[in-house]
């Protein structure tokens, strides 16, 4: 064998190897000339003659190859490859060659095989040893849309999909605290000076019902009121005094507090009380009791403070960034630390004027009902605010945005290998889609896979381009 021959099977053989795990021939070859003929590998267009002679033969049904005639575990012969034959290990399948057409195309530059901006009008080598690829006429658009072989879609795993319309679903999270609603806490005080006779058998933490007796009152305001609305009510049934004086005593009583129900008692009774009943203001829980059997009290003393449970308030902590995305009427879901399995539904009601300068952070209120009194003040909540949009709006995957932080940009799928970069503006974002405002349309496909290698290309092109257009001007 001649001494060329034998460097040709010699590398074949030292690739074969590489994928078999041993090494054949008499020697090896330097590192720079089987990189090369590996990188110029590629399948063969046209069968070789059977005259030419074989330089190796090939498994074909894996990347296996000897010097001589051999069979595999299949009982499959090796298939000889010929001088004239190209040298591919890649097993896998390849795209049909195209037939040149009559009309050869003309060439406009050379690229670098590498994807650096750097062209050439006539053919050369990078520092590797690469040859500059070819750019034909047709194959460089300036359109703005960038083509791909579809051997490279297939490598890259470039997959599109449709822009739809979806209803967005954002939930935003937020921790909350239990309080309780102002508006319906009392307090059970005398606008008069007097004592507490006796207290009924009543503690805190205890329910009570409006017009309940929670304690028994005297004292010599609430007695002189009353002889007088009960002077009144006779002078005017004998008609020495008129009604407007009957309106005047009954008035007293209303001011210093009286409960309707006792001057009703006097004018049934015609009687003065010695202590009169004094009922609770409210459905709801006693709070606190300070009234004791006995104790003189002055007018303004709270005795009792009864609060209704059947609404709680929940405040919670929102950040200033998210603060664009609630309204007032908002739906919510709550979900105490101590029921983390059940969540209770209510709204925003309120978002306070004031931001926290510590924190960053606003405070909501949200209303919700408590029938079963499972609510209780200062209990912590997870708070679940839906933010997302009431009606479809036109969406893409997430990963189909390119977002640079100055640009947002997606790809236009326009078939046959073909992409067009395209600006948008984006909307909110929920369930792993992206709403899009401006830039596409219903229908268009976007890339979702591998789209920033396409984008890479588009740079790329646009790079070639500039430098292109400046030589010309030259």
């Amino acid at each position: 064998m001649k001494r060329p021959a034998r460097i040709v099977v010699t590398l074949a053989a030292i690739l074969a190897a590489g994928g078999a795990g041993y090494w054949v021939g008499e020697r090896g070859l330097p590192r720079s000339l089987a990189m090369a003929l590996h990188f110029a590998a590629q399948p063969a267009a046209v069968a070789a003659p059977a005259t030419e002679p074989i330089i190796y033969y090939r498994d074909p049904d894996a990347p296996a190859y000897t010097a001589g005639p051999s069979r595999n575990l299949a009982g499959k012969e090796f298939i000889p490859v010929r001088a004239s034959e190209d040298v591919s290990f890649d097993t896998r399948a390849k795209p049909p060659v195209e037939v040149p057409s009559s009309q050869p195309r003309r060439i406009r530059f050379y690229r670098n095989p590498m994807g650096l901006p750097d062209t050439s009008p006539t053919p050369k080598k990078d520092s590797m040893g690469m040859d500059y690829l070819p750019v034909y006429e047709g194959e460089d658009t300036d359109d703005g849309t960038v083509k791909l072989s579809p051997g490279k879609l297939q490598k890259t795993g470039v997959r599109s999909e449709p822009v739809e319309r979806h209803t967005l679903s954002a939930p935003l999270h937020a921790p909350g605290v239990i309080q309780l609603d102002e508006r319906r806490v009392s307090v059970v005080a005398l606008r008069f000076e007097g004592f507490i006779d006796s207290i009924e058998n009543l503690t805190t933490g205890e329910h009570v019902h409006k017009g309940q007796t929670l304690m028994r009152v005297s004292g010599p305001n609430l007695a002189s009121a009353a002889a007088e609305y009960l002077i009144a009510l006779k002078a005017g049934s004998d008609g020495s005094v008129g009604l407007l004086g009957a309106k005047g005593a009954r008035r007293r009583l209303e001011n210093i507090g009286v409960p309707e129900n006792i001057a009703a008692s006097i004018e049934q009774t015609h009687e003065i009380p010695l202590s009169v009943p004094w009922p609770a203001p409210q459905d709801g829980e006693i709070l606190e009791r300070a009234a004791v059997n006995g104790m003189r009290a002055a007018p303004g003393d709270v005795l009792f403070r009864i609060a209704d449970h059947g609404i709680v308030w929940i405040v919670a902590d929102v950040a200033e960034r998210d603060l664009s995305l609630i309204a007032v009427g908002q739906k919510v879901d709550v979900r105490p630390r101590a029921y983390p399995d059940r969540a209770f539904s209510g709204q925003i009601t309120l978002i306070y004027p004031h931001m926290n300068a510590e924190t960053r952070t606003a405070r909501v209120r949200i209303e919700l009902p408590n029938p079963d009194g499972l609510l209780r003040p200062d209990m912590y909540a997870d708070v679940e605010i839906a933010t997302g949009t009431e009606a479809p709006v036109l969406t893409v995957a997430d990963s189909a945005v390119i977002d640079s932080g100055s640009r947002q940009v997606v790809l236009i799928d326009k078939g046959d290998g073909r992409f067009e970069p395209r600006a948008v503006k984006l909307g909110r974002r929920g369930d792993g889609r992206v709403e899009i405002r401006e830039g596409v349309a219903e229908g268009d496909k976007v890339v979702v896979s591998a789209n920033f290698l396409i984008d890479a290309e588009s740079n790329l092109k646009a790079a070639l381009n500039s430098l292109d257009a400046g030589e010309k001007s030259q």
